[in-house]
């Protein structure tokens, strides 16, 4: 997270967040044990949970606390405020800018490899075309090499049939025996004499197949992997519910006793996803539903699990966020808003590690929301943040997708 400089006394804005929100602090409180947090999130958490407990020191109050406003931290949260705003914009204009150019430079690159992929699809075309005309081409050499045989040997046998008329015509007059014996011709076998007309297209055919092959290779080779994910139990946050098949996640509402698994989130409700990639490209989607508190996307292997953690590009997150009462965001340094009409109810994540791309979709519109660029250096893995308990719509779900429901690349 960036420092704010010119802040008072050079705090950094972690320094001003709530450790319940992740965000800066709106009407700032402090309790007994001297943490600080926002009154409506401190109010929150206490009704939800069965004891009256720090979320950071984790020490437990008989009855709730005493709350008084810290008028000091509110007066330097809100002028952190007013210079993120100032910076966002700046940012948004930059990233504008930089979009703007990443789309002429994407336009071009697929241009060019447009233009190969056509040349090459052309000169297999132009070869596979040669094959098949010489092969045309020996086939009619070996038919005219019969044919000019089969000629040779009519031409034989019309010589012969002269001959016999010459013997015929001489011999009119003598007796019948003799005539039948010298002018009945020998019977031939034609059957080996009929000329073949049609050229075989199994050559052809071969060559087709071979085309037809070679161009599926080429479009399976810009297809993503469609992936199964599942969640990992030793990485959820023990205020998360996973489901049986580890496809879904609820925010239960009320803490478990879990083993403190050193994969464990034990202060944010986090979960990973099991499967974790460092190469090709991967696509799976996630039904969001309603849901109006959540963040999802991917993460690398070795982020931080314990205690205070925030959700940013910088600290090896690239998530797509819906914030309650703020709207989407994503997770870039600062966050990023996003107008998004209608909502999403159905987000695809696409992941290319080599190009180090991570893209987020709109199912059901079948349209493209946002795109990072980033090295992705290491193993990274499905990522989901539920923090806030909503009985109407608590429940994330990893859906099955259909190879033919592909979002293409835009």
């Amino acid at each position: 997270m960036c420092q704010w400089m010119s802040s008072p006394g050079n705090l950094s804005e972690e320094q001003v967040h709530c450790s319940i929100c992740l965000d800066v602090f709106t009407d700032p409180v402090s309790i007994p044990c001297g943490h600080n947090f926002c009154q409506a999130c401190i109010l929150g958490y206490w009704k939800s949970s069965p004891l009256y407990q720090c979320p950071m020191c984790k020490k437990s109050f008989y009855k709730r606390p005493d709350t008084s406003v810290n008028t000091v931290l509110r007066e330097i949260a809100e002028q952190f405020k007013e210079m993120r705003l100032k910076m966002d914009v700046q940012q948004l204009i930059q990233d504008r800018v930089r979009k703007v150019e990443e789309i002429k430079r994407s336009v071009e690159l697929k241009t060019e490899d447009s233009i190969q992929v056509f040349c090459e699809l052309v000169r297999s075309i132009q070869k596979t075309q040669a094959d098949v005309v010489a092969a045309i081409e020996e086939k009619q050499r070996r038919i005219e090499s019969q044919a000019h045989d089969l000629v040779a040997e009519l031409e034989r046998e019309i010589d012969e049939l002269r001959r016999r008329g010459v013997d015929l015509e001489n011999m009119d007059r003598t007796d019948h025996i003799h005539f039948l014996k010298v002018a009945a011709p020998s019977i031939h076998d034609w059957t080996h004499t009929n000329v073949p007309t049609d050229v075989s297209v199994g050559l052809i055919r071969t060559a087709v197949s071979k085309l037809e092959s070679t161009l599926k290779q080429m479009v399976d080779s810009v297809l993503p992997s469609v992936e199964d994910v599942t969640l990992d139990p030793d990485t959820a946050n023990p205020w998360l519910q996973l489901s049986q098949d580890r496809r879904q996640v609820r925010h239960l509402g009320a803490w478990q006793d879990l083993p403190d698994h050193p994969d464990r989130f034990d202060t944010v409700v986090i979960v990973l996803g099991r499967e974790g990639f460092t190469s090709g490209r991967h696509y799976w989607e996630v039904q969001v539903g309603e849901k109006d508190d959540w963040y999802l996307g991917v993460a690398k292997s070795s982020v931080k699990r314990k205690g205070r953690i925030s959700v940013s590009s910088a600290n090896g997150y690239w998530a797509l966020a819906m914030k309650k009462g703020q709207g989407y965001r994503v997770s870039t340094v600062p966050p990023l808003s996003l107008a998004l009409n209608p909502k999403p109810k159905t987000v695809g994540v696409y992941v290319d590690c080599e190009e180090g791309q991570i893209s987020f979709y709109d199912v059901r519109a079948r349209t493209h929301l946002y795109t990072f660029t980033d090295r992705l250096s290491e193993k990274i893995l499905p990522f989901f943040y539920l923090y806030c308990c909503d009985k109407a719509s608590d429940t994330i779900v990893i859906c099955p997708v259909a190879e033919k429901a592909l979002i293409q690349q835009s």
